[in-house]
């Protein structure tokens, strides 16, 4: 089978980071972080998605400049404050033993999630990242799938999205491809049975043991 992994909140714990980014972005742009609450919901959309979403609760417009002020803290400091979920090295070892081709596919940009990978020492499991282009381009997941797809050339009666936010479920079914929510990321289950995630785990110990499952359904 063809594993497509999502990486924030899949693979990579990386919420510290990204909300230290995100309260940086906002002080910087003279708001106070502490109006908002807690910002996990921001952590897997799209940034520019969850950054206008963001400002937007403050009347504020300055999508690009929030992105730019983002970005300057998250590539030198908050890409690096982010750890790998318990189980996971095991996982990927496991799914690799067992003959599966692993992929990343993140709406974290690419250059972003390649350096994410080799800081958490993955590289062995996951030579091939996928994620939104520098320039733009593919931070919408199903267009990212949709270009993995046809890159990889894989079938999708092959290929399965493993992720934990309803993008990733969403863009599964908008391929034609199966999926496996986790329950240990930042979506939960009842988000994940509504975007209609064909099943879900609660350890990366229990991905291991779908996969032959939802392999033999298809």
């Amino acid at each position: 089978m063809n594993v497509l992994l999502d990486l924030d909140g899949t693979l990579a714990d990386s919420r510290p980071g990204i909300l230290a980014c995100f309260r940086h972005m906002l002080t910087e742009l003279g708001h106070d972080p502490a109006i908002i609450g807690d910002m996990t919901w921001a952590v897997g959309p799209p940034m520019a998605v969850s950054v206008g979403t963001m400002l937007a609760k403050y009347g504020d417009d300055r999508v690009d400049l929030g992105l730019t002020t983002y970005r300057a803290r998250y590539t030198t400091t908050g890409l690096y404050e982010c750890s790998a979920f318990p189980g996971i090295g095991t996982m990927l070892d496991t799914l690799r033993q067992a003959g599966h081709s692993l992929c990343v596919a993140t709406s974290k940009r690419r250059d972003f999630a390649e350096r994410v990978v080799d800081f958490l020492d993955f590289r062995q499991y996951l030579p091939k990242v996928y994620g939104a282009l520098p320039a733009g381009g593919l931070d919408d997941k199903t267009d990212l799938l949709a270009e993995i797809l046809r890159v990889e050339r894989y079938d999708p009666a092959t290929a399965i999205m493993v992720g934990d936010r309803l993008h990733d479920i969403h863009a599964a079914k908008a391929n034609a491809l199966r999926s496996i929510g986790v329950l240990w990321g930042y979506g939960g289950p009842a988000e994940l049975r509504q975007a209609g995630a064909d099943l879900l785990a609660e350890s990366p110990a229990e991905v291991t043991g779908l996969l032959p499952a939802i392999a033999g359904a298809g």
